[in-house]
């Protein structure tokens, strides 16, 4: 049944006229696809290593005792998690509407000059906000900053599965919270943080598509949904679309099947099966020895 279903798919595919396979071959490796290829990898990159990095610091947050700390993390959590990627990507690339000009400096000096009756402008330095959030800058920070709510909840699961004990082994011997995390516990956590994280990078990969709607006019989406507006050819190009994140995704898969299998030395029902027989096999020889 399943092979006749498979064949029936299979020639669906190849007969179908609406695929347009011809026309799909001759701008599925055209050059504007190409370079829209590169920038969802480069997004995908940098949003992975700026949420890894946010997601660390929020969960040594979460778990710190300081209640002020704890809370911060948490709302920022719950705000991340809790708002789609498409609406943050569309949020972010409109937020000039609230600022025209980003300045930094003293807070409230215009207010506080004016409580004091004095002219006071310390503004140090300013950037046209529509310049700074531009749609490749604006969709990386939607991306980034929710990858790092995400992250948070990864690293803080994998910090909770380390042993209690060793960490106040450590304490006892008068290592301080920053080095104990990075000396014991985060290097153990490791092995728990991978697997998540290479699904996480995954799943971002596919997400820089929603850039398409900040807009990212250079990613890989957009210009496939471009070439397909122009040619009326949208299906073709839709597959297209599939057929790269498909390619894309395996090489991301293959990758984190060898980091998995890298980190999971030494766990695992194998392990436990060697652990297992070494055990039996020294006992075996105690016994023998008793005997004799």
């Amino acid at each position: 049944m399943l092979a006749v279903l498979a064949a029936m798919f299979v020639h669906m595919v190849v007969t179908n006229k609406a695929f347009q396979w011809p026309m799909l071959f001759d701008n599925i490796l055209s050059v504007p696809v190409v370079r829209g290829a590169v920038t969802s990898i480069e997004l995908t990159i940098l949003a992975m290593i700026i949420g890894i990095a946010l997601g660390v610091v929020l969960a040594v947050m979460r778990l710190s005792p300081n209640p002020i700390l704890a809370a911060a993390a948490w709302m920022y959590i719950w705000f991340f998690r809790g708002v789609p990627r498409l609406v943050l990507c569309v949020l972010f690339g409109n937020l000039g509407i609230l600022y025209s000009r980003l300045e930094f400096g003293l807070p409230f000096d215009h207010q506080l000059g004016a409580l004091f009756g004095i002219d006071l402008n310390a503004r140090l330095f300013g950037v046209n906000a529509v310049t700074l959030l531009s749609g490749f800058t604006a969709g990386l920070l939607a991306l980034a900053m929710s990858e790092g709510a995400y992250m948070a909840e990864v690293v803080r699961g994998g910090i909770q599965s380390v042993d209690p004990g060793q960490a106040e082994a450590a304490q006892a011997l008068g290592m301080r919270r920053p080095l104990l995390l990075r000396r014991i516990v985060l290097p153990q956590a490791l092995r728990v943080i991978v697997p998540p994280t290479g699904n996480e990078t995954i799943a971002m990969l596919k997400d820089t598509s929603l850039v398409a709607y900040v807009p990212v006019t250079n990613e890989l989406f957009f210009q496939l949904q471009h070439i397909g507006a122009r040619t009326y050819a949208i299906f073709p190009m839709l597959v297209a679309a599939c057929i790269w994140y498909l390619a894309m995704t395996s090489v991301l898969m293959i990758g984190q099947h060898f980091l998995e299998k890298r980190f999971s030395r030494g766990h695992g029902p194998r392990a436990i099966r060697l652990r297992g027989a070494r055990s039996a096999g020294a006992g075996g020889a105690v016994g023998t020895e008793v005997d004799t």
